[in-house]
């Protein structure tokens, strides 16, 4: 609901503030006071489109800020939430018209585009009149308020949960056929790759053992060049390691009786002797290995060949080959399985379309007696308004299964038709303002347990009425406020009497500026107000006797 309007600098108000109460609140003055400058005003608050002429004159900038108390409008709240623009239980909700600049925006202090503020506002509040915004034009709106009339909440969630398994369903089906269309060349490339490489039989350190056997046999020359030479100088020439070491050993070791302290030198020069008769040892049986085999490198060579150019082939490390013969056996197997999935998913599909048909249709079949009822009501209502001659009517149109929604196979729209014989027509081709509010305000009352959204603003609601049907309004009003709150700009006192609060707007004129003020009926004031109404310039004790009564009439 909305709890607080400030307007600065619009047109021909200076500063507006007000504290806005539940229930049906009435909006009344003189023609011309400024009336119309506060619904433009929410409008712009709710992301209808600025036009820099608004700014008030000398001004560089307007501003309109309104306050909504969102506890009792849980889609509100679940779509603040949904865009991370939530702060409790209040929504604050700004717009700033600039002279030399676009109008900004804002939800709860963030900067927003004008789309998402006009997303919001349409959950906040209904506009009624030759006004914008107002979402019972809305074919969308008009489905979603006979389904909640219907009490449909089950059936239509069955409808959207079928439609989006059915859609899914068909949606993946659709690749797979589109994949199967090359299925069989591509099962062919497959089933190579993997012969190819399974032919390979590259097992996972091959590779390593490959390219160390390899390393030594290209250098099998220098090899045994160099253990040669490490013989000789070690054991085998004159002058050797083992031979020196031998000696000194010796030498030390016939010193010993003179000194032991030389037994731990010769005892480390012994154990050098060892260790050096080992690698000799050790040295001789590995020369004895090394032996120039061409014919075994050749066949390393073509193995590495072959492993290296399916590597280059496959766009992989060497040493990842058998990982991509993983891959492909996977890659492989899905596509065999696909044709076997595909068939299964062609049954599921049939079942789940069958499914949503039959739920689409039963909830069609429930919305054709659900409009005969509501069109029904609506139409007498009318009848209460002042327009005894028309009829409304609700169109429920058959969808071909083509053109099926997540909200069922009908297209859903509200006509009326105002004169004998006249073609019903949608609501949004109706061209009276003062029409079209007391359509959306007989829709409002015969739904009143259905609506959503939980400010109702009715402008213009009593043109071209009066007497006992203004008074019929002004009741319908009233008890739509018991339940939503209601804002009402009229000019007809047995509409303003009706109201729970009276706001009185008035303009102010001085030599230099003119501005509108805004203010809160109380008593003796408001008994004023609706007697000038009723007597305009002069107001006897008659009127005010009259004024006095209708307040009370309404009260009671």
């Amino acid at each position: 609901m909305l709890t607080h309007l400030y307007i600065k600098d619009l047109a021909v108000v200076r500063s507006v503030e007000l504290e806005l109460d539940a229930g049906m609140t009435t909006l009344t003055g003189e023609t011309g006071a400024g009336k119309s400058i506060l619904i433009d005003a929410l409008g712009l608050g709710l992301g209808n489109r600025a036009d820099k002429g608004m700014i008030r004159t000398g001004s560089d900038r307007a501003e309109i800020t309104l306050t909504f108390d969102t506890t009792s409008s849980p889609v509100a709240q679940h779509w603040l939430q949904e865009h991370t623009l939530d702060a409790g239980s209040e929504c604050l909700l700004r717009r700033v018209l600039l002279r030399d600049g676009r109008s900004r925006a804002f939800i709860n202090g963030a900067p927003t585009p004008l789309q998402l503020l006009q997303s919001l506002g349409e959950l906040l509040v209904d506009i009624h009149g030759q006004h914008a915004h107002q979402s019972l034009l809305k074919r969308s709106c008009q489905r979603t308020l006979l389904d909640a009339y219907a009490g449909h909440s089950v059936l239509t969630n069955q409808v959207q949960q079928q439609f989006q398994e059915w859609r899914n369903c068909q949606e993946t089906l659709e690749q797979l056929q589109r994949a199967s269309a090359d299925r069989t060349a591509q099962l062919d490339l497959l089933r190579y790759q993997v012969n190819e490489l399974e032919t390979l039989q590259l097992s996972q350190n091959e590779l390593s053992e490959l390219d160390s056997e390899h390393s030594r046999l290209s250098h099998v020359g220098k090899l045994q060049e160099t253990v040669a030479l490490a013989l000789t100088r070690l054991y085998d020439g004159d002058g050797s390691v083992q031979e020196v070491v031998a000696h000194l050993s010796g030498e030390l070791e016939a010193l010993l009786p003179l000194d032991s302290q030389l037994s731990s030198s010769q005892e480390l020069l012994a154990s050098a002797l060892i260790q050096i008769e080992e690698a000799t040892t050790e040295l001789r049986h590995y020369s004895d290995t090394l032996e120039l085999n061409p014919i075994h490198l050749e066949q390393l060579e073509q193995r590495l060949e072959e492993i290296h150019d399916l590597a280059r082939k496959y766009r992989v490390p060497p040493a990842e080959l058998p990982e991509k013969l993983v891959s492909l056996k996977a890659e492989l197997n899905t596509l065999e399985q696909s044709a076997i999935h595909l068939s299964k998913l062609e049954a599921q599909l049939a079942t789940l379309r069958s499914g949503y048909l039959e739920a689409a249709k039963k909830l069609s079949g429930s919305r054709h007696k659900a409009a005969k009822k509501l069109q029904k009501s609506i139409t007498k209502r009318l009848h209460s308004l002042g327009m005894p001659q028309s009829v409304f009517s609700i169109a429920i149109e058959p969808l071909p299964e083509e053109r099926a929604t997540r909200n069922g196979l009908d297209q859903i729209e509200f006509l009326i038709s105002t004169n004998p014989g006249q073609t019903p027509q949608p609501l949004s081709r109706v061209a009276s303002g003062g029409e079209l509010s007391r359509i959306s305000l007989a829709i409002q009352v015969a739904t009143l347990q259905c609506g959503q959204v939980p400010t109702l603003i009715f402008d213009e609601v009593d043109t071209g009425i009066g007497g006992s049907t203004a008074e019929i309004v002004g009741k319908l009003l009233r008890q739509l406020g018991e339940t939503r709150q209601v804002l009402c700009v009229t000019h007809l006192p047995q509409v303003a009497a009706q109201g729970h609060h009276h706001l009185q707007i008035s303009k102010q004129s001085h030599a230099k500026s003119t501005h509108t003020t805004v203010q809160r009926l109380q008593k003796e004031r408001r008994v004023q107000e609706i007697a000038r109404m009723l007597g305009g310039m002069e107001i006897t004790e008659q009127t005010l006797a009259h004024a006095q009564e209708m307040l009370s009439r309404s009260a009671g």
